[in-house]
């Protein structure tokens, strides 16, 4: 690895990144971070897309939410590992941060203003708002690093389809309304967090004392409660169903009209990312046991959960929007307003944003990648984001931290590594590249792909707080030796 501001032995090594999007922008800034000069493309606004609103980077155009945030979740010790290694996108959630209860949400603005102009003063960094349609020249010197994300180009979709061939795919993706604050009936809804979990400190469960931030040198301090609140009462707005309510929209919701997916001939949707209207197909309960799940949430009014429950989660800082927490769909915009209003609480509701679906473009993981995110067949070339086949914000700020330290490296002329397989942005890597191809689909971070203990207690909760407590000891390992575990880079096919 590159130790933080250290120039590159060759003067002339330069990083191009395609694509301002959350990988994009992780890997500028590490790449920067370590002295190598970046030029960055982001298409917009010059390219506009059919979801993106603004021209910022790293905007958000699906949830506002990235997920758990405590070390006993996946996603939460990944969060815990991109902070110790400088992550941009993990300081910019931390200062745009809303109440989500246990989860780490952000105001989607103040995110991506955040972001914008933190590369835009960083000195190495040039910004060039241009599309790019063909795959740009790399060499060891000068790589190229393709983060265009699930929304990529149809021209610059061709190009990479011509570079890996039959190894393209796609599936389809789908986002959640939100709805005006003010709109909403209070008297029918109620405050709570599941559980009554909410963020306090993410080193709640693990201590880490001593620990550095590699970006800085500095202690890593316990973090406060979200946005500095935790007054008991719960971060979600929970709108309650009795059973004949649930039937009326249930009823609705499945025979409810669907927006016409675009000219693409078969639908293939992220089993994690389902719109409502397909899980609604699959069974009357479906969504009772899914986005609409009362578990863990009891009504105050009653003393005991509603039938079902759709909770609303603060979309931003001022708090005038809320998202309605799982409920991606791709129904008509007419549509939606009609089934989203028979709600407990949403009758009168307001939409400022209607839900849609868009085409995710991502490539084979194990056919075309080296766990350093490298094209095998050409490793001058680096994927990242949700291109090369990771699925969530996490997971694609992730990826974008090692090729962007991977790309400095290679463009120093330096060795490439990877973080093991026991930390869980190693494992997320050793995933990509090697994965069942024949049945690969984009994935989420999860305990399943991380090296398993070698004598794992035999309680849930304390199994995974070790693994935790293992991939953080592992990765100050892999910090502290520097060039330890390395990856070699990928020879040309």
């Amino acid at each position: 690895m590159l130790a933080s501001a250290d120039r590159p032995d060759h003067p002339d090594a330069t990083l191009t990144i395609v694509g301002g999007g959350l990988a994009g922008c992780e890997a500028a800034w590490q790449a920067a971070s370590l002295g190598v000069p970046v030029t960055l493309y982001e298409m917009r606004p010059v390219r506009p897309t059919a979801v993106h609103k603004t021209d910022r980077l790293a905007e958000l155009v699906c949830s506002n939410s990235f997920r758990g945030d405590k070390l006993d979740n996946a996603v939460g010790l990944l969060k815990e590992e991109m902070r110790r290694l400088g992550s941009l996108v993990m300081r910019a959630a931390e200062a745009s941060r809303v109440p989500a209860g246990a989860a780490l949400a952000v105001d989607r603005e103040r995110f991506a203003e955040t972001i914008t102009g933190e590369l835009s003063n960083h000195p190495l960094v040039t910004i060039v708002r241009e599309e790019v349609t063909r795959i740009p020249e790399s060499s060891e010197r000068n790589p190229v690093i393709v983060a265009t994300g699930p929304l990529t180009s149809d021209a610059l979709s061709a190009e990479i389809a011509a570079l890996v061939g039959a190894n393209h795919l796609y599936f389809y993706d789908a986002i959640s309304p939100i709805v005006l604050s003010e709109t909403i009936d209070r008297s029918k809804v109620f405050r709570a967090s599941r559980w009554n979990r909410n963020v306090r400190s993410s080193f709640d469960t693990v201590r880490t004392g001593g620990q550095l931030d590699t970006a800085r040198g500095e202690p890593v301090e316990p973090r406060a409660a979200a946005c500095g609140l935790d007054d008991g009462q719960g971060d979600y707005l929970n709108c309650p169903f009795t059973k004949d309510e649930y039937a009326r929209f249930y009823d609705a919701l499945v025979h409810a009209e669907s927006a016409t997916v675009h000219d693409f001939d078969k639908e293939k949707f992220f089993e994690g990312c389902l719109p409502i209207e397909v899980m609604a197909h699959r069974g009357v309960d479906t969504l009772r046991f899914g986005p609409m799940k009362p578990v863990g949430l009891v009504d105050p009014r009653t003393g005991r959960p509603a039938y079902a429950v759709v909770q609303l989660r603060q979309d931003n800082l001022a708090g005038d929007h809320f998202s309605l927490v799982g409920f991606q769909t791709q129904l008509k915009w007419g549509e939606q307003a009609r089934v989203l209003r028979l709600v407990p609480g949403l009758e009168q509701a307001e939409f400022v944003r209607f839900g849609m679906v868009h085409r995710n473009t991502y490539v084979n993981g194990p056919t075309v990648l080296a766990e350093t995110w490298q094209v095998r067949r050409r490793p001058t070339l680096f994927f990242a984001g949700q291109m090369s086949g990771v699925e969530g914000y996490v997971e694609s700020a992730a990826s974008g931290l090692i090729a962007g330290h991977n790309a400095a490296a290679l463009a120093a002329g330096r060795h490439l590594s990877t973080p093991p397989r026991t930390t869980a942005i190693g494992a997320l890597a050793y995933y990509v590249s090697h994965a069942d191809p024949a049945h690969y689909e984009p994935s989420n971070i999860t305990f399943g792909i991380i090296e398993p203990l070698p004598r794992p207690p035999r309680d849930k909760m304390a199994r995974k707080l070790a693994i935790a407590e293992r991939a953080l000891k592992d990765l100050q390992k892999w910090v502290d030796a520097g060039t330890s575990e390395i990856v070699p880079a990928v020879s040309q096919a």
